[in-house]
């Protein structure tokens, strides 16, 4: 038999059997596509979390109380208990280092916002001016804070634009006077839209000085301090600055943990990356369950078609002829069923770009490649043993069906 016999046999044996060769496909589709999409999923999420670490710049180190013994950064790295807190002396103190260009100390806490009527809780967030330059954000109308003295507590504020939406609807916020807790804020400026981002939605944020902020939470301690040096190249030298300055202020004990975007993207790409293999891992099961239905169906075929296997040897086919016309079959429909699987794992991948459109959720080549790779070699391996059944069949007994 001449390859293009082979292929012809193949073709007219799948074609032949429609509701079988249907099921074999759909197995193979279903395998293939939750490769793509569940790939495509933890790929996306992997993507969304290094961009928004990304976002905030190449050359931030970020100041955390307590101290992270291991000196990586994991889940643990941002809820840490501490002896001593941060203060915005320390914030002061690392301003003294000659690599650093600007600081935004953080105080946190939630409140009551109300204007007029209208009442509801937010996130008050504490800082400087510099914060918004740190934070590379952009204002929508406006000012930011103004310029000032870590300890003077201004009585302004700047508002995220759900806020402003909700607070004054088409009415201008920027002059109205807001009620945030018991302290009465000027509204100077409205924050462009941005989302989520280091865990706070500066949609819904209140932004006041960091003085103001700790005087209506009555607390003198800091949340975080982020602090941005003069380059990507002198992160190290800047680290180790604010190290030995927040050591000489805490008597030779370093007690709290800095950290930098690069440990940040790292530990995250790592743990994100292994995360989108396992589901890969998962979803590759499905293909050998495929492979498994491609085998038991071939089996089953080679018993019905007895007789037409008979007459080929009779005819002059060999064993190999016979051996290779069964697994060309299965390669067709594996291959028919990974193209559907990639079509379907595909459109599967735009429905959650659809339902989420933050979420980049494209679907990795290595896994597009590997998913129809291994469906291709399930599908062949799975049919060897139907096609060596088949090559050795007596021509004789096959043609009297037995």
């Amino acid at each position: 038999m001449s390859p293009a016999d082979t292929l012809r046999f193949a073709g007219r044996a799948a074609f032949a059997y429609p509701l079988r060769t249907a099921l074999m496909v759909l197995a193979m589709a279903i395998g293939v596509a939750a490769v793509v999409v569940l790939t495509a999923l933890g790929d996306g999420a992997r993507r969304y979390v290094v961009g928004e670490f990304a976002s905030l710049g190449a050359n931030l180190v970020i100041v955390l109380p307590g101290r992270n013994e291991t000196g990586g950064v994991n889940a643990g790295s941002f809820i840490t208990n501490t002896p001593r807190d941060l203060t915005l002396a320390d914030a002061s103190a690392l301003l003294r280092a000659p690599l650093v260009s600007r600081i935004a100390p953080l105080s946190v806490g939630n409140s009551e916002i109300a204007v007029g009527g209208r009442l509801r809780e937010t996130m008050v967030l504490g800082t400087t001016s510099d914060y918004i330059d740190v934070r590379h954000l952009a204002l929508a109308e406006g000012r930011f804070l103004p310029q000032e003295s870590l300890g003077h507590a201004s009585a302004v504020a700047v508002i995220g634009g759900t806020l402003r939406r909700e607070l004054f609807g088409n009415e201008a916020a920027v002059g109205r006077m807001i009620r945030v807790g018991d302290t009465r804020l000027r509204v100077v400026g409205v924050m462009a839209a941005s989302g989520q981002g280091l865990g706070f939605n500066t949609d819904e944020l209140v932004i006041v000085p960091v003085a103001t902020a700790q005087a209506m939470f009555n607390t003198n301690t800091l949340f975080r301090i982020m602090v941005e040096v003069r380059g990507r190249d002198a992160l190290v030298p800047a680290q180790r600055q604010m190290e030995d300055i927040l050591r000489s202020r805490r008597e030779g004990e370093l007690d709290v943990t800095l950290i930098t975007q690069d440990a940040v993207l790292g530990t995250f790409d790592r743990i994100l990356g292994a995360l989108t293999l396992a589901v890969a891992g998962i979803a590759a099961i499905s293909l050998a369950v495929a492979g498994i239905l491609v085998m038991n169906v071939m089996l089953v075929a080679v018993t019905q078609r007895t007789g037409e296997i008979g007459l080929l040897k009779a005819l002059g086919a060999t064993g190999g002829d016979i051996r290779r016309a069964f697994l060309v079959e299965a390669a067709l429909l594996s291959l028919a069923g990974a193209l559907a699987g990639y079509g379907l794992g595909q459109l599967g991948a735009w429905g959650i770009r659809l339902a989420y459109p933050v979420l980049p959720a494209w679907p990795p080549d290595w896994a597009v490649a590997a998913g129809l790779g291994t469906a291709l070699f399930t599908g062949l391996l799975f049919g060897v043993l139907p096609a060596r059944r088949a090559a050795r069949l007596d021509p004789v007994q096959a043609l009297a069906k037995r």
